[in-house]
């Protein structure tokens, strides 16, 4: 079963693993995750995405149009890395702002920041929540994943 390998974030090591099974593949994805300040994140959401405010996450997929399909090698030569694992994207995480979301929430700081995590790696899958029904798929992919290291809510 393959697995998703994830740069730039060590706390996130459980997380990968729970990836697994939860997508098809004929390797491994790769995924960098950063975390940075309040200015970094709204830096990048107003360069990248012209919103000039803080958010909590900003995802940046590499690939588009792989929702629900199987990621094989040979469709994406120019996105593996040196390991021979495909990139899929990068994520940066606020991570003021999650603590701030998980005191709101009433839950621990390691949990929001997995949660985000987990919703950017959904993302860079192809997953959206523009619809309710695209909502509902993306969430429950969160939770099942959650789940698995008992970040659930």
């Amino acid at each position: 079963m393959k697995e998703i390998i994830i740069y730039g974030g060590g706390e996130f090591g459980d997380l990968a693993s729970a990836f697994k099974g939860e997508f098809e593949s004929d390797c491994n994805l790769s995924v960098e995750i950063v975390t940075v300040d309040e200015e970094e994140i709204r830096r990048l959401n107003r360069e990248l995405r012209a919103t000039d405010a803080v958010t909590d996450v900003l995802s940046f997929p590499s690939l588009d149009g792989i929702f629900g399909k199987k990621l094989l090698k040979k469709d994406f030569p120019a996105d593996l890395d040196e390991e021979g694992n495909l990139f899929i994207g990068s994520i940066a995480i606020c991570v003021k702002r999650a603590g701030e979301q998980a005191a709101e929430y009433g839950h621990s700081i390691s949990r929001e920041l997995n949660y985000l995590a987990a919703h950017g790696i959904c993302h860079l899958l192809g997953y959206d929540h523009m619809t309710e029904e695209d909502k509902s798929l993306m969430r429950a992919k969160e939770e099942k994943v959650l789940s698995k290291i008992n970040l659930q809510r």
